[in-house]
């Protein structure tokens, strides 16, 4: 036969498209011809696909080879697609039947000498193919341990391209992905390392409980990081819904370990201030890769020294913090990627950082320019303000040990397990996800309990947005206290959190 098909994916952030690979073998001088927008790292996928075939003892044909990707106008880009290629190529020759092709998704890359590569972004694919209703995948055997995370879809693993030709004809039975493994639990940093701090461990414990951003400003050395490092050891493991999200991004950016692939735990990101702007929310040539701030999606996302990032960078999380997902325009299209998460800040309260305040140089200005890096719009948006106190002793006075991360995680997935069951008839989980008209009228306080934020709303100390984050505070107070609905203390403390001379 002359013509034949085999399919494989695209993918546009962690959105899979199908692709139809068509080979068209006619009459003409011997050359390749590759159709349908592929990027440059394709272009070559002509060259790589025949060297393997032939170094896999196939023989490529002699005449004009026309591939085309279809839909036409999807960008194409990537390596992926080489098998798929050299599957196509050789039925359309009549090398192998095309039989097994129908209703089959292959991903991966050729090596010149017909290994079969791994290639990124497995996961997202393989979803995307079973959504499609494609009911087997054929991709690298390094790839079996992603592709175990998928049910409902039949994963095969092949090391070369001869091993696909000889299942093709049905001379051989490809590896099965086998079912993936119980993840090992991963050891997390304890709190009770942490000394002293006590007004910056509930505030720690606050933001687990209700899924609440952070701000802490303390002097260099004080604990910052070291409790930010804390907070994915108070979450919940993941949920397996959640797990595959946060597996599909990491296998788009590459960083998934083949021995245990499915990632459970809540991720940690903390970039370096000197960071790009493509690096932190997402970009790079043809469509965008997934930055830091997706790489932390149903994670921590920790910016130790804060105010020495660009205010570029820190603005362009304002939009993402409300709508927990980013979206990069290119030429080729709009690449969205999720991105809720936890925001962690941690700064200095002056530029030369002191060991002690009463030694800071630093004039009012200085201090208030540094911090004021931290824009209002920006800070409206961080539900807790805590400043941290030096240390003045390295034992706590009263003898008594400092409570241990699995002590205040019992009492977090407490409080948390009440917020779940009150909005459960609405889809959120935790109280900083409810909309602030929800916690306006149907679940409003009464007005003896609110007295305190209205007068803060009508001295302008607080915004109308902050007034709504006030009362998403209070409602974890509440459920940490095991309160059924915040009383006037809670609302009190919940405003003290939102206190600006805190930052």
């Amino acid at each position: 036969m002359a013509l034949a098909r085999a399919w494989s994916v695209a993918l546009l952030g962690i959105d899979g498209r199908l692709v139809e690979i068509e080979a068209d073998i006619g009459a003409g001088m011997p050359g390749t011809k590759l159709v349908g927008l592929p990027d440059t790292g394709l272009r070559e996928a002509k060259d790589r696909v025949r060297a393997a075939v032939r170094n896999s003892g196939q023989k490529w044909p002699d005449s004009a080879v026309t591939l085309g990707l279809s839909p036409a106008n999807l960008p194409k880009v990537g390596s992926g697609y080489d098998l798929g290629i050299a599957a196509a190529v050789l039925a359309a020759s009549g090398s192998v039947p095309a039989t097994k092709l129908i209703g089959t998704v292959l991903l991966g890359e050729l090596a010149l000498d017909g290994r079969v590569r791994p290639v990124r972004g497995v996961l997202p694919a393989l979803l995307a193919a079973r959504g499609a209703g494609y009911r087997r995948a054929v991709v690298s055997a390094d790839s079996l341990g992603e592709g175990a995370l998928v049910d409902g879809i039949e994963v095969l693993g092949a090391g070369r391209l001869l091993e696909v030709v000889e299942w093709l004809k049905d001379e051989r039975v490809l590896v099965p992905a086998e079912a993936p493994t119980a993840p090992e639990v991963a050891e997390v940093a304890d709190l009770a390392d942490v000394v002293g701090q006590p007004e910056a461990r509930w505030a720690l414990e606050v933001a687990a409980a209700g899924g609440h951003h952070l701000l802490m400003v303390g002097l260099p050395g004080i604990g910052k990081t070291m409790l930010a490092k804390r907070l994915p050891g108070l979450l919940p493991p993941l949920s397996d819904e959640e797990s595959l999200e946060v597996t599909a991004v990491h296998s788009v950016e590459g960083s998934l370990h083949s021995d245990s692939p499915l990632v459970r735990v809540p991720p940690f990101v903390a970039p370096h201030h000197s960071i790009s702007m493509a690096a932190l929310v997402g970009g790079g040539s043809g469509l965008a890769m997934p930055g830091a701030i997706s790489r932390a999606h149903r994670g921590v996302l920790f910016l130790d020294e804060a105010a020495e990032f660009s205010g570029e960078r820190l603005e362009a999380l304002r939009t993402v913090l409300e709508e927990c997902e980013v979206r990069i325009a290119r030429a080729r299209g709009v690449v969205r990627y999720p991105a809720s998460f936890q925001l962690v800040l941690a700064t200095n309260p002056c530029p030369c950082a002191p060991p002690r305040e009463t030694d800071c140089s630093c004039s009012p200005m200085a201090r208030r320019r540094y911090l004021g890096r931290l824009s209002g719009p920006l800070l409206d948006r961080v539900d807790l303000r805590v400043r941290m106190r030096p240390i003045t002793a390295m034992r706590v006075h009263d003898d008594t040990e400092p409570e241990s991360t699995e002590q205040v995680r019992t009492r977090v997935m407490r409080a948390r397990q009440r917020a779940a069951e009150r909005w459960a008839e609405h889809g959120w989980r935790t109280n900083s996800q409810v909309p602030g008209p929800m916690l306006r009228k149907e679940f409003a306080l009464p007005c003896r309990v609110t007295a305190l934020l209205d007068r803060g709303l009508d001295r302008g100390a607080i915004t109308a947005r902050g007034a709504d984050r006030c009362l998403r505070i209070a409602w974890t107070l509440a459920d940490l206290a095991g309160s059924p609905c915040p009383d006037a203390d809670h609302v009190a403390a919940a405003l003290e959190f939102r206190d600006r001379r805190a930052a």
